[in-house]
Formats: C-alpha cells, structure tokens, sequence
C-alpha cells in the first residue's frame, strides 16, 4: 500500500472510533498540506463529509487557490474572513498594553492563527464535526506551528510525513502540480517559509530522515529548534497527586 492508501484507511478507522457519521472540518489554506489532506478526507469519508473553511484575514494574494482545491475535490465551503477580528482584538489588547502589539511578530503571527483554530471549532461544534490538524512532521520537528493555532485538531492525517513526502503523497492522489508544488509561506511577512526558517525541506527532511546533513551549523540550528519546540507536540504538563 502507498502511504496516501495507508492514511485513508487510517481515517476511516478513526472516524468509525471517534465520530461515526461526522464530517471532517478542514482549513483550507491553499498550501500543499491542507490541499493533501483534503484530497485524503474525500477519498476516505466523500466529498458530501468534508467541510472547507476558507479564512483570510482581509485581502489574501493567493485565496484563489484555495477556491481551486475546494471546486476540484467539490467539496462543500465557507469564507470567514478573520481580518476585523484580528483588529478589534489587537486594538483592545494594545490598549491595556500601552503599544501597537501587531507590530510584534509573536503576536502578528500566532494570533490569526489561533483565531482560525477557533472559527473551526466553532463551526465544528455546529455541525457536530472533527477539526482536522494539517501539520506535517517537518514543521512539527523544527516547531513552525501555532501552539492551540494550526497545531490543534482532533486527529492529525499527515503529522508523520515530512514535507517530501506529503507532496509524494499529493502526486499519488493525482493532485495537480500547482497544489502539490506550491511554495510554502505564511501569507503575511511575504517570505517563504525556507526563507524564514533558513534552510530548506529539503534539507530538512533529509536529516529527520537519515541523520545526514552537510552543514554543521544548520545542524545546529534545528537541533535547537527541535528541543525548544517540543512544547508544542508533547503532552501538556500536569501535576499529579
């Protein structure tokens, strides 16, 4: 079996265990893991049991193509730009905080994201649905995620593929090029996500994979990544009697 007919069946078995005649609730972002898994929840529950949620915040460059991927799957969609949301928010908590927090990357980025974790599983609980995580295991290894933002979800498809391999998967699901090569970005800083992490997946991958990587200092660079970040993946601590 590929690993695109491992997953499928894998979400069936889930969904048989965990939420028998719900509908999988989606964040479409038009990247190539949204548009793989997507493509893996129709194979595995129908298009008539995938639900796409479509979120800008304000003008987003590339919405097109997540309107592409939702009209070829024919899946069932809804748009909830975010983009007053993050606003009146930022606003409210600039005032208590006596400065314009947008401006702080921290906040600029994880915000929106967190947001949208909340319109899923508010149209989740409406529908009585599951929220699919769409983290792949290269963002999760170097921590390029949201903590309760994109890094949330009730089960998680893809999260022991890396990069190379969602998009293998993506061309075993004959999904256009366009989806599956699609440079990967944030949609905010105007960099690519390589840019910003400072090496590539492919790099990346290779070293989750094989432990070989040719230069030491980018070495360096995701081993620290990867040990201040496992908070992200691991289990939230708790204290027991």
């Amino acid at each position: 079996m590929t690993n695109s007919e491992k997953v499928i069946e894998w979400i069936k078995k889930y969904f048989k265990e965990n939420g028998n005649g719900c509908k999988a609730v989606i964040g479409i972002s038009g990247g190539t893991d949204s548009s793989v898994v997507a493509a893996l929840l129709v194979r595995a529950l129908g298009k008539e049991n995938v639900i796409g949620v479509l979120m800008p915040e304000g003008k987003q460059h590339d919405i097109d193509v997540s309107r592409e991927i939702v009209d070829l799957l024919g899946i069932k969609s809804y748009t909830v730009n975010i983009g007053e949301t993050v606003k009146t928010l930022s606003k409210e908590v600039s005032e208590q905080m006596g400065y314009d927090v947008y401006q702080k990357d921290i906040y600029r980025t994880n915000t929106p994201a967190r947001i949208r974790m909340s319109v899923l599983y508010g149209i989740s609980g409406l529908i009585g649905g599951r929220v699919v995580n769409t983290c792949n295991l290269s963002e999760d290894w170097v921590g390029y995620s949201t903590k309760f933002g994109d890094s949330a979800g009730d089960f998680s498809p893809i999260s022991a593929f890396t990069k190379g391999e969602v998009r293998e998967m993506g061309r075993e699901l004959g999904l256009p090029r366009k989806f599956v090569e699609k440079i990967p970005e944030d949609g905010m800083s105007g960099k690519s996500d390589e840019e910003k992490l400072g090496f590539t997946y492919e790099v990346l991958d290779r070293y989750i994979r094989t432990g070989e990587i040719d230069d030491l200092k980018i070495k360096e660079k995701i081993d620290h990544m990867h040990k201040i970040n496992l908070h992200k993946i691991n289990p939230m601590p708790a204290y027991r009697k």
